[in-house]
């Protein structure tokens, strides 16, 4: 009711909320800003920026295109942090000498607005700057003319732009770093990125500007996660772990991995998200020994292993999870060896997390590891083997200074910001502990959402089962791939 009143407040004001015809855009009650950050959380990145790069210092980071198709915009990571606008090909200049945002976004386009509902748009200025608390709007036209004034000016400051590649839909720096490279390799193409594009741009037409790389900025500020962060993190492993759970019971001999992968998409569209953070690696059988296996074709088996590894993009935020499960339901004697000194071992990390020294952390999950294989009963010696050389693994890397426990979750399921081996408040990151028998092409792995808190440790995917009591009473309840079933050709 409050957005609705907001809304129609602003119509008798004379501010045009939406670009595109009257009647359609009012018929349509989508806010065409974000509802789950408060302009000013916005502002206060900003200001932490102009801190950063200083008062002679500019920056400027470019929003993402159209996509190609009938695909649903979303926009990069980088410049939605910034500023939570989402229309295509927008930019943002920062402007520490005056410590003033510019916005600069496309004009209307009424065929565009008439097809598919508003977006904010250039048309007018006022609407959009009290919307998203930016200090000025413009058109992207006027962008050339701003930085030409920058580059013309006695005292030339430096122009702070992200040289790493830009993080979109379902993407990861290191992803998007593999396409730009596969892209760039490729003797039939060989273009620039669109982030490399705008910078040997600038440098083309402003070579008095120099150019300095802004994405260490937005890697530290983006580490420590704030309140409202943690309330779409926290949502996102919500959806995550129940679509594990639904799977663990919807989960049968006969089944195939496709099905998983739509079973959990359905849990995570059913309940808001606006898309998938990753691929889905459903790996059943000898397919998990391939750690980002995602085909998703291989029929599940009695007797196998199934894991599931997928998480929900909620608000442009993420989760990491990860259970495995028997696809019969009920772990046979190799899987409780293995499976039950893995989950031992990985206990013996996650009851041990706290803010602090992640060395200390690691030394103090060792000494629990070393007593829980020295007690350990294995079937066959190269379990025992595969187990001491897990075991060791870790104890080379707890005596390494520094490091991690896994990695960042985030705005990316594989997060930016590095915590320089010490855990603080606002830090969210999982761990995944990869346990491999090469023998018999066994793996064996399970993944938790973490968050660091002033108090401690917060788990925030505990409620998802992974004791195998646990396990194999949620897989003996109906799920609902057994209410409703596939239709005949599946089979």
């Amino acid at each position: 009711m409050k957005k609705l009143l907001v809304f129609a407040v602003m119509l008798l004001a004379g501010v045009p909320v939406f670009a595109g015809p009257a009647p359609a855009v009012v018929a349509q009650d989508v806010p065409v800003f974000t509802q789950d950050f408060p302009p000013a959380e916005f502002a206060q990145r900003r200001e932490a920026v102009y801190d950063a790069i200083g008062p002679q210092g500019i920056a400027l980071v470019q929003g993402a295109p159209s996509p190609p198709g009938y695909v649903r915009f979303r926009q990069s990571n980088e410049f939605y942090y910034l500023c939570g606008v989402e229309t295509p090909h927008a930019y943002l200049l920062m402007d520490g000498v005056e410590r003033r945002s510019h916005l600069f976004l496309p004009s209307h386009d009424e065929r565009r607005a008439a097809s598919e509902g508003g977006l904010l748009t250039a048309n007018d200025p006022a609407a959009a700057v009290g919307l998203t608390g930016v200090d000025e709007v413009h058109d992207v036209s006027a962008l050339a003319e701003y930085l030409g004034r920058y580059a013309g000016a006695a005292d030339v400051p430096t122009l702070h732009v992200p040289f790493e590649p830009a993080e979109g839909a379902s993407g990861t720096r290191g992803m998007a770093g593999r396409t730009n490279g596969d892209i760039a390799a490729d003797p039939w193409d060989g273009r620039l990125s669109r982030g490399e594009q705008l910078i040997e741009l600038v440098k083309k037409q402003h070579p008095e500007l120099v150019v300095e790389d802004l994405s260490p900025t937005l890697d530290r500020l983006r580490l420590i996660k704030s309140p409202h962060e943690i309330a779409l993190i926290r949502r996102a492993t919500q959806l995550s772990g129940q679509a594990i759970i639904e799977a663990m019971r919807s989960t049968e001999p006969g089944l195939m991995e496709y099905e998983i992968d739509g079973l959990a998409r359905f849990i995570y569209y059913r309940n808001g998200a606006q898309g998938e953070a990753y691929y889905s690696l459903v790996a059943s059988g000898p397919n998990a020994w391939w750690a980002h296996y995602h085909a998703g074709q291989r029929r599940m088996q009695d007797g196998d292993l199934v894991l599931l590894d997928f998480g929900p993009d909620v608000g442009y935020y993420s989760a990491d999870l990860t259970r495995q499960w028997p696809v019969n339901g009920e772990f046979n004697e190799w899987q409780r060896d293995l499976y039950g000194f893995y989950l031992g071992f990985y206990r013996a990390i996650l009851h041990n997390i706290r803010p602090g020294d992640v060395q200390a952390i690691k030394r103090d999950a060792v000494r629990e590891m070393e007593q829980l294989l020295s007690t350990w009963e294995f079937s066959k010696p190269h379990y025992r083997t595969a187990a001491e050389n897990f075991v060791e693994s870790y104890r080379s890397s707890a005596g390494r200074p520094g490091g991690s426990l896994g990695h960042g979750v985030g705005m990316a399921v594989h997060d930016v910001g590095n915590s320089d081996g010490v855990l603080t408040s606002g830090m969210v990151f999982t761990i995944e502990p990869q346990f491999r028998v090469p023998e018999e092409q066994i793996y064996i792995r399970l993944e938790d959402m973490i968050l660091i808190t002033e108090d401690g440790v917060e788990i925030l995917s505990d409620f998802v089962p992974m004791d195998m009591d646990d396990v194999e009473a949620t897989i003996a309840e109906e799920g609902l791939l057994q209410r409703y079933p596939g239709l005949p050709w599946k089979k």
